[in-house]
Formats: structure tokens, sequence, C-alpha cells
């Protein structure tokens, strides 16, 4: 008895967060070379894409006069051009996946500058004159990524061990919501309540710096040995047949009906905000700054989780909450519900924690089912349908938004205008995702209940055991 009794309390003797140290501490040292160079490449991405892409483009687009259509083609133009990944592929045995970056990353670059030069132009242009320019500087900009990361996924998957993905993918994810939480509020800050052309400049020039200095860490990246075989072989691409494989054609389909859904969500709930909130400028982008920081705490639910329960739990669990979050914006752009800067804190958090969820498992499902044969053009398939959907879904929602215009009508407790039928819609786009993911094929996945249970009860327990041991 007294035998058992010892061998029951032994292992609380040793703090349970030590324990998970020490078993921690052989994956952080299977991480291959270049691992910590590319978290620090999504960090400083981070800061730079965010700008031209994000909120700021959008509030500098809307300050110009862009409709929603308008606003909608800066949306999803990044995710349109990746379309070019398929011709680009074709290239990318024969060069090499690095170089392939280092082009594309390095040249962009020089339409981020030109775009710094556009607000400061506004005494010598007019404001269609220099939306034109954008548009044409933003086109160039997304040309060049879209054609370049076709190479990123495929480095990444030959860099980094299989077991190790999941926790790696997270970490990306955490290190560029982090540059991205940094540059929206130091953008915020600069922009402040009504901005001068001058303001823009400077967060554009910003991201010119930033964007330049995230090529030091890519640079630092080790390339992936290319076979010679591999690099002179002219055989044409089965692309039919890859998308006739069993289970990459389920998750295709999952892919892409979520992104529809997802596409315009995060542009026009900012674009529903400028318009119906009264907010400053300065204010809606410290908000909005949240969905990032929210991104953030990815890490501490996907790290490891991934790789232990699997994607699909993951999955259906972010899925529920965005039902929830998009019923929050139906109730703030139907009447129902007051628009309280604090509610909407909570929402833009919850939105970053559950889309950087399923981004970071829907690339992990794809790194899995994906057949060794032919990995790079199977991830530029996953790659292009995922952003072709994520391009066109906020074109066609801002179309929408612009043809419903001022018209609104009452009905079931809720007025019905522009933004409220867009959430509606989305919302049945959602439900129909959930329907959708019967077709991921990931048998060793668990179910929500037990990450349920791991998240709420197993975690805080080892939390305040490993608290209490230590006291």
């Amino acid at each position: 008895m007294q035998l058992a009794l010892s061998s029951v309390a032994r292992p609380l003797k040793l703090p349970l967060m030590n324990r998970h140290r020490e078993q921690a501490t052989p994956e952080r040292k299977a991480f291959p070379p270049g691992a910590v160079s590319a978290w620090r490449f999504a960090a400083c991405n981070g800061l730079s894409f965010q700008i031209v892409l994000g909120g700021t483009m959008i509030l500098y687009a809307k300050s110009l006069g862009a409709s929603a259509t308008v606003l909608g083609l800066i949306a999803g133009m990044m995710p349109l051009m990746v379309i070019f990944q398929i011709p680009a592929a074709a290239y990318l045995n024969r060069i090499s996946y690095k170089r392939f970056l280092l082009g594309g990353w390095g040249t962009r670059q020089l339409f981020t500058c030109g775009m710094a030069i556009i607000p400061m132009a506004t005494g010598y242009l007019d404001a269609t004159t220099q939306l034109v320019l954008l548009l044409s500087f933003l086109l160039g900009f997304n040309f060049l990524r879209g054609v370049s990361t076709c190479a990123w996924l495929p480095l990444i998957t030959h860099l980094i061990p299989e077991k190790l993905l999941g926790l790696y993918l997270s970490g990306e994810a955490t290190m560029s919501n982090l540059g991205s939480f940094v540059t929206v509020i130091l953008c915020a800050l600069c922009l402040g309540k009504q901005p001068h052309p001058w303001q823009f400049a400077i967060a554009f020039g910003f991201s010119a710096l930033t964007g330049l200095a995230s090529l030091f860490f890519l640079n630092r990246i080790p390339d992936v040995p290319i076979t010679p075989d591999v690099r002179r072989s002219n055989e044409p691409v089965p692309w039919l047949e890859m998308l006739r494989h069993p289970s990459f054609r389920g998750f295709l389909l999952f892919v892409v009906v979520w992104s529809l859904a997802y596409g315009g969500v995060t542009a026009f709930s900012l674009a529903f905000l400028k318009a119906k909130s009264g907010l400053p400028d300065g204010t809606i982008l410290l908000v909005t700054a949240l969905a990032f920081l929210g991104g953030l705490g990815s890490m501490w639910i996907g790290s490891r989780r991934l790789d232990r329960f699997g994607c699909k739990p993951i999955i259906g669990l972010s899925l529920g909450a965005w039902l929830l979050i998009l019923l929050i914006w139906l109730a703030f752009s139907g009447g129902e519900l007051k628009i309280q800067l604090w509610l909407v804190a909570v929402v833009q958090l919850g939105m970053g924690l559950f889309a950087a969820l399923i981004g970071v498992a829907n690339n992990r499902l794809a790194m899995g089912i994906i057949p060794s044969m032919g990995r790079s053009h199977f991830l530029v398939l996953y790659s292009v349908f995922a952003n072709l959907a994520l391009g066109l879904a906020p074109v066609a929602w801002g179309l929408l938004i612009d043809l419903i215009g001022q018209h609104e009508f009452q009905m079931a407790g809720l007025a019905w205008n522009q933004f409220s039928i867009f959430f509606a819609l989305v919302i049945i786009l959602f439900l129909v995702t959930f329907w959708l993911m019967r077709w991921l094929h990931e048998p060793q996945a668990s179910g929500i209940n037990e990450l349920l249970h791991d998240m709420l009860i197993q975690s805080p327990q080892r939390l305040w055991i490993s608290v209490w041991v230590r006291h």
C-alpha cells in the first residue's frame, strides 16, 4: 500500500509546468535551422503588408471617395492575384523556393514606395486620379506577391518535420498577428481623428521600410535543394487528376465555401463601423487592431492541440464561435443592438482568434492529406482555390451592398439594409460550411468534446496544480 501511494504521489513532486517544459525541449531542438528566421520574417511581414492590404488602405481609399465595389476590389485583389501561382509553378523547381520568394518580395517593395508618394500629390492630383494610381500600384504589388508565394508552403513543408507542423504554423500565425497588431496600433496613433494625406504617406512609408527589413530574415531561411532530375523535368502537371483526388477534393470544397463566407467580413464590418458608428478613424483602427491581438491567442489554443487532437475539432469549435460573432454583427446592423465600443472590441478579439485558428488548421490539414508525390503542385492548387474565393467574395459582396444602396425595410424586428442583409447571407454560408465539414478526411481527429475538455478542465487544472506545488 505504501509503495502504491508513493508511486501515485511521486509525479506531484515535479511541477507540471516543469515536466511540460522538459517534454517540450526536444521538440524545440528538433526545429531545423531557419525556423526562427521564418517566424521573424512573418513578424516583419505582418508589420508591412497589413498597412497596404488592411484597414489603413481601406480608410485611405474611402477618403478618396471609393465605393463599396472599389473597397471590395481592394480587399479581394491580393487573394485574386494568387491565381498566377499556377503558371508560376512551372518554373518553381527550375529556380528555387528561396530565390522565388526573394525576387517577388524584393520587387514588390517598389510599389509600396509608390503608394507612399500618392498622398503627397494631393495638391497636384484630384481624388479620382489618386485612386486610379493607388489601384495600379496595388495591382503590381499583389501580382508579384501572388506569383512568389507559390514557393512559401512548399519551402515550409520541406523545412519543418511533419510532427512539428502544427506547432510551427501556430507560431507563424502568432508572429504575423503580433506584427499586424503593432502596425495597426501605430497607424491608429498616426492617423488620429481626421487624418491628413501626409499621415497616410507616413504609414505607407513605414510599410515600405518594414517590408525591406523582412527581406533580411527571408534571406536567412535555408533553401531546399532541388534534385537535378526534378529541375530538368518537363512533364505536364496533371492538374485535373489532382483535383479528382478524393480527400483533396472534399477538403478543397470546404475551403472554397469557407473563403466565400469569410472573404468580405473584415472589410465590410470596418466599412459598417465607418458609416454607422460615428467613431473617428483612429478609434476604428484601434478597435480592429484587437482582431490581431485575438489572433495571438491561436498559439495558446492551437499550437500543440492541432497535432494532438487534429484539425477538425479546432475548425468545428471556430465555426460555432463565428456564427455567434455574425449574429452580433447582424443585431448591430439591424438596429436590434446598440453599437457599444466594449462589445465591438470583444467581437474583434473573437474574429481574430477564430479566423487565425481556422487558417492554421486548414494549412495543417492540407499538409497532412496531400500526397508526397507532386506536393508542391497540390499546395499551389489549394492556395489558388482558397485565395480565388477570398478574392471574389469581397468584390461580390461589395457589388451587392452597392446594389442595395440606401433601401431599407422592417421585418422580424430588424431593419433590413445593405449591411444587415450582407451579414445574414454570410451566416447562411457559414451554416453550409458547417455541413461541409463531413467532407474533411482526418481519421485520427478527436471530437470537439475532447478538445473542450482539455481547454476548459484539464489545462486549468494543470495550471493550478503547478502553482499549488510551487507554493
